[in-house]
């Protein structure tokens, strides 16, 4: 019995223990991803949807007509200047050129001949052998012999090209970006076979909006993202705007060029191409640049968490969006610069939390 007792004891004294530890552990503040916003030092004026293009593209064809019997390269293919990319069947011109050749050697002799016969009768004409009328002609057989050589070379030149237009080289290096004629189709010169974007110098298609054309110009400058290469933008600038509307967008094509496109750029890409205002430095109603992973809603109002300085406590602030792009928000009202606002995990976390503000593990994944 007594020793009964004793193990009560112990059991509520452990007890006792294990609840007044319990109640001495205090729950550290939830890490949450946030980081220090600034306003944009130059205000956005409008972000543009694009394409990545080559700055030159060509068809390539043959001169001549023929049966296509040979496609050595394929769509997406990268060839090199000079590579054989596709023949005609040759048979035709070749025989053509054989021809053309043995006229030719049969020139060749006649004009030998002429030649020959021009040499005696001048040796005979200054003994007074033959008339001078006769003399004459034999200079004229000779003149006409030449003439004739002349046009058979000439002939033979132009079909030596024709056998050499049987095959269709790459004129510059590059992409094969379409196949226009498979092999065994019967061609009409200048008909296009392949179509090549030539390697080098990049461009990014977009439309304008009229509302842009007096804030732009050739040589103005862009920021260009890419949403299949994250964490990057690339500057650019304004090669060529067009002076017509598109008669059915209304818009104006402009192409703009990347100041130094990466291997990691490929044709056909889609761009963001933004247009910034030049005009001045950041100003107090400057707007601020947030992802878009940071809008939360507070009802119907878009609204962003903010992390006071003084508690570090959570606070649900309504802001006011004036553009709304793929990847990130513009707030125009609402938020001060130098602030922290929370970027992940928006719908996680409650008003009023004490949490631990953390930077983003990748910054660029979050850049805006």
């Amino acid at each position: 019995m007594r020793w009964h007792r004793i193990m009560l004891t112990m059991s509520g004294a452990l007890a006792l223990a294990a609840c007044h530890a319990r109640e001495a552990e205090v729950t550290p503040p939830r890490a949450v991803i946030a980081v220090t916003v600034h306003r944009d030092s130059r205000p956005v004026l409008a972000t543009l949807p694009g394409e990545v293009n080559a700055r030159y593209a060509t068809p390539l064809s043959f001169r001549i007509a023929g049966k296509l019997i040979v496609r050595n390269v394929h769509l997406g293919d990268t060839v090199k200047a000079g590579d054989v990319i596709a023949r005609l069947d040759p048979d035709d011109a070749q025989r053509s050129l054989a021809s053309a050749q043995a006229q030719l050697m049969a020139a060749q002799h006649r004009l030998t001949f002429a030649e020959q016969q021009l040499d005696r009768d001048r040796a005979q004409a200054q003994e007074q052998l033959i008339s001078t009328a006769q003399l004459e002609q034999t200079q004229d057989a000779y003149v006409a012999a030449v003439a004739q050589r002349d046009q058979v070379v000439e002939q033979f030149a132009l079909l030596k090209n024709q056998v050499q237009y049987t095959t269709l080289t790459a004129e510059h290096a590059g992409v094969v970006t379409s196949e226009d004629a498979d092999t065994g189709q019967n061609l009409a010169p200048g008909q296009a076979v392949y179509h090549v974007a030539w390697s080098g110098e990049v461009d990014i298609l977009c439309d304008v909006p009229e509302s842009l054309l007096k804030a732009l110009a050739v040589g103005s400058a862009a920021s260009i993202s890419l949403p299949a290469v994250t964490g990057r933008r690339y500057a650019a600038h304004v090669r060529e705007l067009s002076p017509a509307a598109d008669p059915g967008s209304r818009t104006y094509r402009a192409k703009l060029t990347l100041d130094a496109p990466g291997p990691e750029v490929h044709l056909g890409m889609t761009a963001n191409v933004t247009f910034a205002d030049t005009a001045g430095e950041a100003q107090a109603d400057d707007p601020i640049t947030l992802p878009a992973t940071a809008l939360f809603h507070e009802g119907n109002a878009p609204a962003v968490w903010v992390v006071r300085p003084r508690d570090q406590a959570l606070e649900l602030r309504r802001v006011q969006v004036g553009r709304y792009d793929d990847r990130t928000i513009s707030v125009s009202q609402g938020l001060t610069d130098g602030e922290r606002v929370v970027l992940q995990g928006v719908h996680t976390v409650s008003a009023g939390e004490t949490v631990r503000a953390v930077a983003p593990l990748h910054p660029e994944d979050f850049a805006s």
